[in-house]
């Protein structure tokens, strides 16, 4: 079976590989603080159904624990770790949950038969749960190991050691924008996500994290940065990785990518 991209929005997608379901950052609300979603409907119950899901980092917009609540009972959740124990909402949800905790180079089970597996790898982004104290815990991305290798960034900015730590993959889905008229340190813009794919050399890339959700109020702000960054991705991808596909899928769609070199 090939390997198939659903993305439902912002950092949320399933990759299924193999008849195995990863869901990766749920995030399942209309509203979040200060947030709404301004594209796509709602997620439907289907986007739920994952046979693991994995958190990349703890800010709110993705590790959404109302969002997690929504998982069948008994599902495996994979978070960084030190996540339960910085989130108390967390804790709570996880009763009902399979709750693993994993650093850079761990790797899970992603099915009871191993056929899939994730391995988390580092990613260069502020990882505490913003705005509520100390507690520093690492953000990761994982790579999902089965027909093919696909790379879940979650939030990250370029570091040196990327390539290598992502290791050889075909498929790269990564943050391409955010969700207000200006990104901090720590993520990627469509550009610097051109050259990550040019570091990466993936088979194929899909631009995530961008288009979905922006602050009440500032509609009229930059809004380039909410409508362009997927489409911008894909030029410039073109200029700079230009060996690497690009599939820009719409919110809810669902791509096959081709992962042959």
């Amino acid at each position: 079976m090939p390997v198939e991209i659903t993305w439902w929005g912002h950092a949320t997608a399933t990759i299924e590989d193999s008849g195995v379901r990863v869901l990766t950052d749920p995030l399942f609300a209309r509203r979040l603080a200060h947030l709404r979603r301004r594209r796509g409907a709602l997620p439907p119950p289907e986007a739920a159904r994952a046979d693991l899901v994995v958190v990349s980092h703890l800010h709110a917009d993705h590790l959404h624990p109302a969002s997690l609540a929504r998982l069948a009972p008994g599902t495996r959740v994979v978070v960084p770790r030190g996540a339960a124990a910085a989130v108390p909402a967390l804790r709570r949800v996880a009763r009902g949950l399979r709750l693993t905790e994993v650093a850079p180079g761990e790797t899970v089970a992603a099915d009871p038969a191993g056929t899939v597996t994730v391995t988390a790898v580092p990613a260069a982004h502020d990882g505490r749960r913003l705005p509520y104290g100390p507690h520093r815990v690492p953000a990761l991305g994982y790579v999902v190991r089965g027909a093919a290798r696909t790379y879940f960034a979650g939030d990250t900015g370029l570091y040196d050691a990327m390539a290598e730590a992502v290791g050889e993959c075909e498929v790269a889905l990564l943050p391409v924008g955010g969700w207000g008229p200006f990104l901090g340190s720590g993520h990627l813009d469509a550009r610097r996500a051109a050259r990550a794919a040019a570091l990466l050399r993936p088979v194929c890339a899909v631009p995530v994290h961008y288009g979905t959700y922006w602050p009440i109020g500032l509609d009229a702000v930059r809004p380039h940065e909410f409508h362009a960054p997927g489409q911008e991705f894909e030029r410039q991808a073109a200029a700079l990785a230009p060996g690497v596909r690009v599939y820009r899928p719409a919110h809810g769609e669902r791509v096959r990518p081709v992962v042959a070199r």
